[in-house]
């Protein structure tokens, strides 16, 4: 009798082929540590701890930089057109690690939500769980000063994937002050009033010094704010008017710095006559108008102090130039009376600021020449022939 026995464990199967176990082991090492190394794509909102810090966009003309000049300040600050994602510059915009896609929303407690934009050397995650970002600041003097005010905070925020909903961006850059004393320590222009370029609307060391000059020579009445407002445009406005200033009005000009400058050295100058002028003046008084009127181009006789027919003639032809009289036989015709002396003071005024600004252009041009040198010209004049 023949007895079939039924095994109680299968037979081993068919051993694979050499390149098939190899396949699998490889998906069996690799797949895992794939996986490790690449997290998972957020789809909600998330909470996170930033070390957060500001940067700026560098403006050429300002009065101070942190590296010394613009080109440097670019190399620390960025270009400070664009962000990484091409995306222009603008209030709300921050610099994240790349683990963050462009896009990404961030909600930061007393600042506001913000977008991700722009990347950086330094903007990226700690190994103690926080992660960096940067925020922009604005432009020129008043965005380096909110940059340097912010300094490093800790902010716990919240994180809007772009896969999750997300809030709008909401964030103005008035929450971050711009103290003017923050850039003090940084003024590179401190000497060189004509190389800053404050601009209507900006907030800046620059702006404070223009408004310090103008209140000085009479034009602004307020004390300096270091804010380009209505009242300093209205006050910088007249001053390019009565002195004839070819130049822009919204913002300070290498001319018409040049101007204020010599408005204020021109300051120390004395009137040019203290009394009306006609047959029975003194004859200072008269010698002094004959000086002012040749000065001016009028007058061509002796400084004697005689008012006499050339006197008389010279006084005619500029009352009749800025239309004051008409002819000889008009009433006040070839003296010197109120409306006459104020406007021999106003040309004779413009006439000596202009000489004053003229040298102040010439030192700024031979200062912009030897500062290629790396010197000051304070310091050339100062050591005298060095080469």
């Amino acid at each position: 009798m023949k007895i079939q026995t039924t095994p109680l464990y299968a037979r081993a199967l068919p051993s694979l082929p050499v390149h098939i176990r190899a396949i699998l082991l490889m998906i069996a090492v690799v797949v895992p540590y794939q996986t490790l190394g690449t997290p998972a794509i957020r789809t909600e909102p998330y909470e996170q701890e930033f070390l957060i810090t500001a940067y700026y966009s560098p403006m050429p003309g300002q009065c101070c930089y942190v590296k010394g000049g613009v080109e440097a300040d670019k190399v620390l600050n960025g270009q400070g057109i664009a962000g990484a994602d091409q995306t222009p510059v603008f209030p709300g915009m921050i610099a994240a690690p790349k683990s963050y896609a462009f896009g990404t929303k961030i909600n930061l407690p007393g600042l506001g939500t913000l977008a991700v934009h722009d990347r950086g050397g330094a903007i990226n995650e700690l190994g103690n769980g926080k992660h960096r970002l940067d925020i922009w600041a604005g432009y020129g003097e008043e965005g380096l000063a909110r940059a340097l005010a912010f300094g490093l905070q800790r902010v716990t925020g919240t994180v809007y994937p772009n896969a999750s909903t997300q809030p709008a961006v909401q964030f103005d850059l008035a929450t971050m002050p711009s103290p003017i004393d923050e850039l003090k320590m940084y003024f590179v222009e401190k000497d060189n009033f004509l190389a800053m370029r404050p601009k209507e609307g900006e907030r800046g060391l620059s702006v404070y010094l223009l408004q310090d000059h103008l209140k000085t020579i009479g034009y602004l009445k307020h004390r300096p704010t270091g804010f380009f407002g209505p009242q300093t445009s209205t006050a910088f406005h007249a001053f390019l008017r009565d002195f004839s200033v070819d130049a822009p009005r919204n913002m300070l000009s290498e001319t018409s710095a040049a101007f204020v400058l010599g408005a204020r050295s021109r300051m120390n100058a004395r009137a040019p006559f203290q009394e009306y002028i006609d047959p029975k003046a003194s004859p200072d008084a008269i010698a002094q108008a004959q000086r002012t009127l040749r000065f001016l181009g009028y007058y061509k006789g002796r400084t004697n102090g005689e008012y006499d027919d050339n006197l008389f003639a010279s006084i005619l032809k500029f009352q009749q130039e800025h239309a004051l009289v008409g002819t000889a036989s008009d009433t006040g015709a070839g003296r010197i009376g109120p409306l006459t002396s104020r406007a021999l003071r106003g040309m004779w005024n413009r006439e000596i600021v202009e000489r004053h600004a003229d040298r102040h252009l010439d030192r700024y041009a031979v200062d912009t020449h030897i500062k290629e040198n790396g010197q000051r010209i304070a310091q050339f004049l100062g050591e005298g022939y060095s080469g």
